[in-house]
């Protein structure tokens, strides 16, 4: 007697693929869905057509970097060249980590690169232009591309912009061998640029954005030697929110910082001036009256900042809610006492290290402000970058 279960297996494999698929991609349990190819060739096939994102263990997050010099795990080109082939329809690759990963292992993204939108090669050091131009030549739908500590240059991104005209997310943070030419050509052609990192690209004064979208919100640029007409360029788009400039002493004029109260700010929600030790009075009473929809200001290690400025803080940063003062050797008692009675929206603030404020002034703040969470640590990060996805 024939069993039943053969005969219901029977009308299983005789299903077309798009059923077979569809079955895939209703799977909720990622046990199941891992396992699905399992069950014979063509199933796996299916398995396959339908991955859309791909990570090597080599791979590490910005998160955790440190783990790059305990993996030692590496792809070579021709893994690669047989990863593309099984996974047709992918839309994120992730090969962040490589580090000895040639320009050649990109060879074929004009073939398998069309529906690519999101593609990471932080720290794959042997990365040069050769390879930027088989990402350019190929995945011409990016919309995300991180290219930390790469070893391209202008030329590179120049190409990268002729082709890739969707991108809104670039990270060039590291990139040494870029200069403001180079990044033109992205903000000039890339018209819905969001998001861009150019942090330690110290070959940028920011003249490079002459062109830049109104799209961009998004910009790190810490330890760049922007100069002030740079900084205006940057703002003269109206839409930026976003904008870290930490360590801002190395901007090749001190009043830089005023740069960005020119009318341009109206909607900076998070500004970082950590390890800025060259900015004072001035430029915060500026910046102050210049950006009132400022939400979050990471003014850590600014020791010039003063009374004056404290109370300008207070009296114009109406929608401020989290402020990091930590290690500001000028923040004494008055200028505590200064933001305990303005910045009504302040929840939350960022306080350690402050050899001028006393127990007893600190304690007067906690009662006065009990809706302000007072933190007696460092963050290093003031915004995470998830608060700006797109």
């Amino acid at each position: 007697m024939d069993d039943p279960s053969d005969e219901f297996s029977g009308y299983i494999m005789q299903l077309p693929d798009d059923c077979l698929l569809f079955i895939f991609q209703h799977l909720d349990c990622g046990s199941d869905r891992e396992s699905f190819g399992l069950t014979c060739r063509r199933w796996l096939q299916i398995q396959n057509l339908n991955r859309r994102s791909l990570q090597f263990q080599c791979s590490f997050t910005m998160l955790n970097i440190s783990s790059l010099s305990q993996n030692n795990a590496q792809i070579s080109t021709f893994q690669l060249y047989r990863l593309l082939d099984r996974f047709p329809n992918l839309e994120s690759l992730s090969l962040s980590g490589c580090t000895e990963l040639p320009d050649s292992g990109l060879a074929l993204l004009p073939l398998h690169g069309l529906k690519l939108l999101s593609l990471h090669l932080d720290c794959c050091f042997s990365i040069t232009d050769n390879g930027l131009s088989s990402v350019a030549s190929g995945c011409s739908s990016l919309v995300i591309l991180s290219l930390y500590r790469c070893n391209v240059t202008d030329y590179g991104l120049e190409a990268l912009s002729n082709s890739c005209l969707a991108l809104e997310d670039l990270n060039l943070s590291y990139c040494s061998r870029i200069s403001d030419y180079g990044v033109r050509a992205i903000s000039e052609n890339c018209r819905h640029l969001r998001a861009i990192r150019i942090s330690y690209c110290r070959n940028l004064t920011g003249a490079s954005f002459q062109e830049c979208s109104q799209t961009l919100t998004y910009l790190e640029a810490d330890s760049c030697r922007l100069e002030p007409n740079g900084i205006r360029i940057i703002l003269s788009g109206g839409g930026l929110e976003y904008l870290s400039v930490s360590n801002f002493t190395l901007c090749t004029r001190v009043d830089g910082p005023v740069a960005i109260s020119v009318g341009f700010a109206a909607k900076l929600r998070v500004l970082n001036f950590r390890l800025s030790r060259t900015i004072g009075d001035d430029c915060i009473m500026a910046i102050a009256k210049g950006c009132p929809s400022l939400q979050e200001w990471n003014l850590a290690i600014c020791h010039e900042v003063k009374i004056a400025g404290w109370e300008s803080i207070a009296s114009h940063c109406h929608n401020l809610k989290t402020l990091h003062v930590n290690r500001c050797k000028n923040l004494c008692d008055r200028g505590l006492q200064a933001l305990k009675t303005g910045c009504k929206r302040l929840s939350v603030l960022y306080v350690t290290r402050c050899s001028q404020i006393s127990v007893v002034a600190l304690e007067i703040f906690k009662l006065a402000r009990g809706n302000v969470e007072v933190k007696e640590e460092e963050i290093m990060c003031i915004c995470p970058h998830g608060a700006f996805r797109f």
